[in-house]
């Protein structure tokens, strides 16, 4: 499938909402943890695809602000499973020079889940392969709520001027400050919504949904998403016409 894939077209930012941990854990009538553990076969899939296609930024929606109101056993065991995940998958990205960044309210997490991101991002921070975006405990509005409140402080010390205040400097006080904005959004499980995700950077973005349960997706599925996104074209508000002249 990859050889049908056109090389001169790859989205440089591909992000992903994991979607449908809990219901395939539930299918085979085990734990919703039980999903999340069998979901990183799926993560390790879709680095690797997306590295295959020379894409450079692939954004992975972890955790949510909203996924701290779920129950407090799952919450705990996703937490420990993600601080043991991130710690294991260094030597991977070190071999495969893979850098790791995260968005997010990161100081909510647990002490050991911020220290153990904190380590990844520090040993592959020169890497210059594919740049793997973790968003955790994130959401856009409160993405947006805290740039926010960064340009009103600006403007009440007389720093900025209400004027000054553009898109672009809106942009500059989000967490992806520095990355482009993502061409294709994937979501798994078959949910048609984007669930409160990149809600500024989405703009233009195209949005592909899968019937597929994030467990059982692999880098074939990503490699049907790229394809479906080349057939389109993006006019960014200007007219067919426009665009092909």
């Amino acid at each position: 499938m990859i050889e049908a894939i056109d090389k001169d077209n790859i989205p440089r930012h591909i992000a992903v909402i994991m979607d449908g941990n809990g219901r395939w854990a539930q299918k085979k009538g085990a734990m919703r943890i039980f999903g999340h553990k069998n979901a990183l076969t799926a993560v390790k899939d879709t680095i690797e695809g997306a590295s295959d296609l020379g894409v450079e930024y692939l954004t992975l929606y972890a955790f949510s602000t909203e996924n701290w109101s779920r129950p407090k056993d799952e919450v705990n065991a996703l937490m420990e499973l993600l601080v043991n995940t991130i710690a294991g998958e260094v030597p991977n990205m070190m071999e495969n020079n893979i850098r790791l960044i995260s968005i997010g309210d990161i100081k909510s997490l647990p002490r050991k889940c911020q220290k153990n991101l904190q380590d990844a991002k520090d040993k592959t921070s020169h890497n210059t392969g594919l740049t793997v975006v973790l968003a955790l405990s994130y959401s856009g509005r409160w993405e947006i709520q805290e740039a926010v409140k960064q340009i009103v402080k600006k403007v009440a010390d007389q720093k900025l001027c209400a004027e000054e205040i553009t898109q672009e400097l809106i942009s500059e006080h989000l967490n992806t400050k520095g990355l482009p904005d993502p061409e294709l959004l994937i979501r798994t499980s078959g949910e048609l919504r984007t669930s409160n995700f990149l809600i500024w950077q989405m703009a233009y973005t195209e949005l592909y949904f899968t019937e597929v349960l994030w467990p059982d997706f692999r880098k074939e599925h990503l490699f049907e998403a790229v394809l479906d996104y080349q057939k389109r074209e993006r006019r960014f508000g200007k007219t067919g016409a426009q665009i092909k002249s």
